[in-house]
């Protein structure tokens, strides 16, 4: 893996600077009708889904070490796996757009952004590769039939 950070910790580090940005920028301000029903939708759409994908990795009985891949002991493809190769990063990505939209600052989709570029960067395309080395052809096929976010 290129870098050791917990996905986690990515996602607050994120969170924080949306804070940060919506505190000290004084502008990009919006708001609308709905604005926090659909951030707080949202907010549960990813922790639902994330409930979910790790669900189905314990029925597995595979790791959800994100820093130890070569852990994995089979490919997970049914449920969310069937929609998504990575329903847990997508979570993290939900929730962190609710928390744009609750703090309602539109220059927050940039940081959400930056968010999706560093998990594919430094998160998904290493996870990929050791994936690919353990499980193969199934894997290839695996990503040809499923999108990486959604």
């Amino acid at each position: 893996m290129r870098l050791k950070v917990p996905p986690v910790l990515v996602t607050m580090i994120f969170g924080g600077l949306m804070y940060l940005l919506d505190r000290f920028l004084p502008v990009g301000e919006f708001d609308f009708f709905g604005r926090k029903e659909l951030a707080w939708v949202l907010f549960g759409l990813g922790v639902l889904i994330a409930i979910i994908a790790v669900a189905q990795f314990a029925f597995k009985r595979t790791t959800v070490d994100p820093l130890n891949p070569k852990k994995a002991t089979q490919l997970v493809t049914s449920g969310l796996y069937n929609y998504s190769r990575n329903p847990m990063y997508l979570a993290m990505l939900l929730v962190l757009l609710a928390f744009g939209l609750k703090l309602g600052n539109a220059f927050n989709t940039l940081l959400a952004a930056g968010f999706v570029y560093w998990m594919n960067y430094f998160q998904i395309k290493p996870e990929e590769e050791v994936l690919l080395e353990k499980f193969g052809k199934d894997y290839t096929l695996y990503c040809k039939l499923t999108r990486r976010w959604f």
